[in-house]
């Protein structure tokens, strides 16, 4: 995609913006909830989001083996 393509969203972000979206997707992915719930368009915050989904759905995942 070509950077004048990018939507404004996506160059407007700042360490707050992207701590809250991976904990969004960190609580998403705890949750047992599917990472096709992805709630940002924009593909900075959105991949914020997916690694705390992946990191999320390890420790869920990790708690179903220990349980």
């Amino acid at each position: 995609m070509a950077s004048d393509a990018q939507p404004d969203d996506d160059r407007q972000w700042s360490l707050e913006s992207l701590n809250k979206a991976y904990q969004q997707g960190y609580m998403a992915g705890l949750t047992g909830q599917p990472n096709s719930n992805l709630p940002y368009t924009a593909e900075v915050p959105g991949a914020a989001w997916e690694a705390g989904w992946d990191d999320g759905h390890g420790q869920l995942l990790r708690q179903q083996k220990s349980a």
